[in-house]
């Protein structure tokens, strides 16, 4: 009777160890994530490609595959919310990359937002990014 009480409690302890364990690898976070400008200052004019590295801030590695699902260009730094213009994805490039092609029609800045799915994340990454366009 003891012999059988200690095995039930050995296979008890092991099942609730190997529970913890996984919890432990747990994913990170979607606030674990942010999109960087590569090159926060482009000429103003048609055309212009803004280029973005989606990363992971704790392992400062880039996020390859994210699903971007909504993207804005406007003048909202400046106090133009309402000066839009439109975005284009650009495919290819580097994992963890992403390009998008607009017009710059005037010089200032220009914020582009972004939201993003990261696969196997809950959430979305959303930021809003600052690009300065010149003369």
């Amino acid at each position: 009777m003891k012999s059988f009480n200690y095995t039930r409690a050995v296979s008890a302890a092991l099942i609730g160890v190997a529970t913890l364990g996984t919890a432990g690898a747990a994913r990170a976070d979607i606030k674990d994530y942010e999109f960087q400008l590569v090159d926060p200052t482009l000429q103003m004019g048609a055309d212009k490609v803004i280029t973005v590295r989606l990363v992971n801030k704790k392992t400062g590695k880039p996020v390859p595959d994210a699903v971007i699902f909504a993207t804005r260009l406007d003048m909202a730094p400046d106090g133009m919310q309402e000066m839009a213009t439109k975005v284009t994805a650009v495919p290819g490039g580097e994992p963890g990359l992403y390009k998008f092609k607009a017009t710059l029609s005037m010089a200032g800045r220009w914020q582009l937002s972004l939201g993003a799915k990261v696969q196997g994340e809950t959430g979305a990454v959303e930021n809003k990014l600052v690009v300065t366009a010149q003369k």
